[in-house]
């Protein structure tokens, strides 16, 4: 862990037990992180309860991947900390974090297709009998993560001969089988169709009710009032705010994404017709 990462300020630690007690899982403080010539992220904070939504809104290039890619191991932060369960942590890959208990679904498709959609989801976790394969095991294991998506797919089709839309399920359902219990979901409903979508919003209030904390970014702000508890945005690398989703209004989001009042959507139009000829 870099020594910047490793440091925590005072009053950080008083606050361990109290996050614990209210279901914390997750906790980012004072997160930066640089490349060379640019700061993609300063200062950002971000915590997720046991049992909720949490969306992170921000317009493009407002860190959001950033974050996730932080939280999910794939980037180290510059500076800040990070508590999983009130511990202080840094995954230093996405195996790592998965194997305590973080997955995330990415907007872009990470499958291979020249496989099983069955050895997509298991992919070097796949069950073994001996030295082999248990292929039987695989198939019904999968089977069990598409049925609970409500999916139609035979787990020994390849994913070369799926839809978009069923590649993101196939995505999702390989997200379900690590039995995460933090989910980032990276525009999970984008390629999905409304039946779709329908089922994965059940998914969501079922992941919920279990106690899995779901982690949930989009620009549809419309469809986030059928399932997040909170929100956070972030603009320009910062964080901005984190309300109760109830509590806030869809322009009211927009409005702290972009940093200015959006009190026209639709503004008059200042032009006027004139005699002049343009073409002839």
């Amino acid at each position: 862990m870099s020594q910047g990462a490793s440091s925590i300020s005072s009053h950080d630690d008083t606050r361990h037990d109290a996050l614990q007690a209210s279901g914390a899982l997750l906790r980012l403080d004072d997160i930066c992180k640089e490349f060379p010539g640019v700061k993609a992220l300063s200062d950002v904070r971000f915590d997720l309860r046991s049992g909720e939504v949490h969306a992170v809104c921000g317009e493009n290039g407002a860190g959001k991947s950033t974050l996730m890619k932080i939280i999910s191991g794939v980037y180290q932060p510059t500076s800040g900390t990070i508590l999983h369960k009130g511990q202080k942590v840094q995954y230093a890959s996405p195996l790592e974090s998965e194997a305590a208990g973080i997955a995330i679904i990415h907007q872009e498709l990470n499958l291979v297709p020249h496989l099983s959609v069955a050895e997509n989801i298991y992919l070097a976790r796949e069950p073994r009998k001996g030295f082999l394969v248990d292929r039987k095991k695989l198939r019904a294991d999968a089977k069990r993560c598409l049925d609970r998506l409500g999916v139609d797919i035979h787990p020994d089709t390849l994913v070369r001969g799926l839809s978009v839309a069923q590649c993101q399920m196939v995505e999702i359902a390989k997200a379900l089988s690590l039995d995460a219990e933090v989910l980032i979901m990276d525009e999970p409903t984008s390629s999905l169709t409304e039946q779709e979508t329908r089922l994965l919003f059940k998914v969501i209030r079922d992941l919920k009710a279990s106690g899995v904390g779901i982690v949930y970014i989009s620009h549809r702000l419309d469809e986030m009032a059928e399932i997040v508890d909170r929100v956070t945005v972030l603009r320009d690398g910062r964080y901005i705010s984190t309300d109760d989703f109830k509590s806030i209004t869809v322009d009211d989001i927009v409005t702290r994404m972009v940093g200015r009042s959006l009190e026209e959507k639709f503004p008059e139009r200042t032009s006027k017709p004139t005699d002049e000829v343009i073409f002839s």
